[in-house]
């Protein structure tokens, strides 16, 4: 005998598909944010052509062929960007579970009876009607959430490609300053044997001598100092990238160059660009969409389920139609007594979206702050060194002439010290600020967004 059950009437179908546009949220829209196009304390005055550093790539950025090589091997080894890469796939795990929970879900089941030769067989299907957008919600809260991600391995990237540059350079700095410190170590030793030819010829005293010694003695300790920062910045480097500790091929820090001019572009860029800017951004998108979910569960919930299969006695033919069975089945659920929890919900919903665009706005305003700090010190820093570079050569031409004037005794051993360690500092101090200029641009570059 053929049986049909089926729960549920029509009229009451037809009753909630006519209230069905109440599910139906809008998607998230970025709220406005007028302060974004003054967030730049000083805009760019290049020609319209000019292209902003925000476009511009690491490996167009950073043109030393040595350090492409390690930021392309950090990227490969780096144990946060690989798990960055794995964030992403979870994400997109997710975001798969979420589309195919609003197609109808399938069945297969099977059993016997009490009785021999009696068994059922019953394939099921069953499918949530989704009419007031719960689960669509949920999907478009999984997508902001793989975007977010997409955005996190970005900043991962970003960070990584800046550590190893500044990291780099760094390197090329100690050198620098291990090269200055030893070219003024054997200067210092001249200078003794100069000083004891001169205590000899009785134009000078053991005094100075022993002055000159004591000089020496501490550049050497300087040097000693910055070996030993060398190591340790090699072995730090070898851990960025994920390799055991060696020693790093480096070239030097006059072969770098660095662009003439920069351009931070428009503000409204960190908005697509920035990747902390866009992950503050889609976790407010995750908090629009759970505000939605929580209106969406004071709503009915509409199921529909239905089966078909065969049921069999003993010596029965498996498609006799006798033994068909079908079922429909539909369902609706209202929330009754937990309405006080359901607003709960919904009021913590509100808050934490709230909350997440405050959040949102702060990460503009840091990204602003970040951009105008790096930009003044890359100007900084090039005025600097301009400075520094006429300062030394008004302290060689300075210390040559108190050697020169110490010899024919019109100057004092003092003189000639105070002049040789001025332009020690001076020179070290220079190394410095040129570092400050490359730190800048790598600044820079990651506050506009790393090339994304």
């Amino acid at each position: 005998m053929k049986r049909i059950l089926l729960n549920g009437g029509v009229g009451l179908l037809m009753a909630v598909m006519m209230v069905s546009s109440c599910g139906l949220y809008k998607k998230y829209e970025r709220a406005e944010m007028p302060f974004v196009d003054s967030l730049y304390r000083r805009m760019d005055t290049a020609p319209g052509d000019t292209v902003s550093t925000a476009a511009v790539s690491w490996d167009k950025m950073f043109t030393d062929p040595v350090l492409q090589e390690w930021i392309r091997l950090g990227l490969e080894h780096n144990t946060d960007m690989n798990v960055a890469h794995l964030k992403v796939k979870e994400s997109q795990a997710y975001l798969l579970a979420a589309r195919r929970a609003l197609l109808p879900g399938v069945s297969f089941s099977a059993s016997g009876g009490g009785f021999p030769g009696t068994f059922s067989t019953q394939v099921g299907a069953s499918w949530e009607t989704d009419i007031f957008g719960s689960l669509r919600n949920s999907k478009r809260k999984a997508e902001a959430a793989l975007e977010q991600s997409e955005a996190y391995r970005q900043a991962v990237q970003t960070q990584l490609v800046a550590t190893i540059a500044n990291s780099y350079y760094m390197l090329l700095m100690l050198d620098e300053q291990l090269k200055i410190s030893k070219r003024t170590l054997t200067t210092w030793e001249e200078n003794i044997r100069a000083m004891e030819a001169l205590k000899r010829a009785g134009k000078t005293n053991e005094a100075a001598v022993l002055q000159a010694k004591a000089n020496k003695l501490s550049v050497e300790a300087s040097v000693l100092n910055l070996e030993k920062e060398i190591l340790a910045m090699e072995n730090s480097f070898c851990a960025l990238l994920g390799t055991v500790p060696m020693a790093i091929q480096r070239s030097s820090l006059d072969a770098q160059e660095l662009p003439e001019r920069l351009c931070a572009g428009v503000p409204a860029e960190l908005l697509s660009r920035r990747p902390d800017v866009r992950q503050a951004e889609m976790t407010l998108a995750q908090c629009f969409y759970d505000t939605n979910i929580a209106r969406a569960a004071f709503y009915p919930n509409l199921s529909l389920s239905g089966a078909l299969g065969w049921t069999t006695g003993k010596g029965a033919v498996i498609l006799d139609p006798g033994s068909l069975i079908t079922s429909l089945i539909g369902s609706i659920a209202q929330p009754i007594f937990n309405r006080g929890a359901l607003k709960s919900r919904k009021l913590a919903a509100e808050s934490r979206y709230q909350q997440a665009l405050y959040e949102f706005r702060q990460s503009l305003l840091d990204a602003g702050v970040e951009v105008n700090n790096a930009i003044s010190l890359w100007e900084t820093a090039k005025k600097r060194v301009e400075i520094d570079k006429k300062q030394i050569v008004n302290l060689q031409a300075a210390v040559w002439n108190t050697q020169l004037l110490m010899k024919h005794g019109n100057a004092s051993y003092l003189e000639v010290l105070t002049a040789q360690k001025n332009l020690l500092q001076i020179e070290l101090g220079e190394v410095s600020d040129r570092f400050d200029e490359f730190q800048s641009v790598i600044n820079l570059y990651q506050a506009l967004g790393g090339g994304y």
